[in-house]
């Protein structure tokens, strides 16, 4: 039964990294569920109290990254507060949008379109929705980053500590 349980763990990294391609997927949640099948139904006893703070760390910097980094870029490719926003919302409606390619093309197209409306100037309103390209795929790499964290200090702490 432990190999079945192992096996749900691994299934679920698996599609943890899976949602970088597929926004869709909630990522953090499938690497929580790893890591709660392995503290219930493998063995109770090795992951440490400082292992459950560091995973609820990397996960609300997780969950915070493609917001962030969103109103970073634009606002640093020089968009104006309202395409901040409407990065922010296109994320959140891009990740329902034929993913994986919604939540890439959603927050360019509602950039360009609120900047186009705010400034008139076609080449700032582009650059501030490549502002937007430039924030997914920093926020992609970053999460990437922390998820491979997340495995390796489970796998630490479960099999080595």
């Amino acid at each position: 039964m432990e190999i079945i349980w192992w096996l749900i763990v691994i299934a679920s990294f698996i599609i943890g990294f899976a949602g970088l391609v597929f926004p869709v997927v909630p990522s953090v949640l499938m690497f929580w569920i790893g890591f709660l099948v392995y503290q219930f139904l493998i063995n109770s006893g090795t992951l440490s109290w400082m292992f459950w703070i560091i995973m609820f760390v990397l996960t609300m910097l997780v969950l915070f990254s493609d917001i962030i980094a969103n109103s970073y870029f634009v606002k640093r490719y020089g968009g104006s507060k309202r395409g901040e926003y409407a990065a922010i919302v296109g994320v959140l409606i891009g990740m329902f949008v034929y993913p994986p390619i919604g939540i890439i093309v959603v927050p360019f197209v509602l950039v360009l379109i609120v900047e186009l409306l705010n400034s008139k100037d076609v080449n700032q309103a582009f650059k501030a929705s490549i502002g937007s390209l430039l924030a997914f795929l920093s926020s992609a790499v970053f999460d990437a980053v922390v998820f491979t964290v997340m495995v390796v200090w489970f796998l630490l702490d479960a099999l080595v500590f």
